[in-house]
């Protein structure tokens, strides 16, 4: 068994996947997808159901990563924004080099700032560098980096 993607269900797919691949370096995965038909109401349970979209390669994975999936429904549904502490999916989150830059690079690619950049020593496990924001669609985003932890002084 093994993890294959994640869906993010976008009124504006190719916004939303621009947004991943300038900001994360995800990857398309061809092909693009344009879904419709009896089989795709089976399977999720709507009526008419057509959807366009793409695979995004995810990084660090090696030959064979999952993927993030991003679908625009030709019919959609807003909801109210969630917030971290909602039930359910929350987030997702990517280790970076730099979380400085790298929320840099978010914030002009369309980002919204959710919290602040916060240090902090997890004991035992190292420095971890955090901060969340929303991606342009207000899907939640976290942007962390690792740290080796404090050494005691002898």
């Amino acid at each position: 068994m093994r993890f294959a993607h994640t869906n993010i269900a976008a009124r504006d797919w190719k916004k939303v996947a621009n947004f991943y691949i300038n900001v994360f370096d995800c990857k398309i995965k061809p092909p693009q997808r344009d879904l419709s038909g009896e089989w795709l109401d089976k399977a999720t349970g709507l009526t008419n159901a057509k959807l366009e979209g793409v695979h995004l390669l995810l990084p660090g994975h090696g030959d064979n990563p999952p993927t993030l999936e991003i679908f625009t429904y030709a019919e959609m549904h807003d909801t109210a924004p969630i917030m971290a502490n909602y039930a359910g999916f929350a987030h997702i989150a990517f280790e970076v080099k730099d979380v400085d830059a790298t929320m840099q690079t978010a914030m002009e690619n369309g980002a919204q700032k959710l919290g602040e950049i916060i240090n902090r020593e997890i004991e035992n496990v190292g420095l971890l560098k955090f901060v969340y924001l929303r991606d342009p669609e207000g899907n939640i985003i976290e942007i962390q980096s690792w740290g080796e932890p404090k050494k005691p002084l002898s």
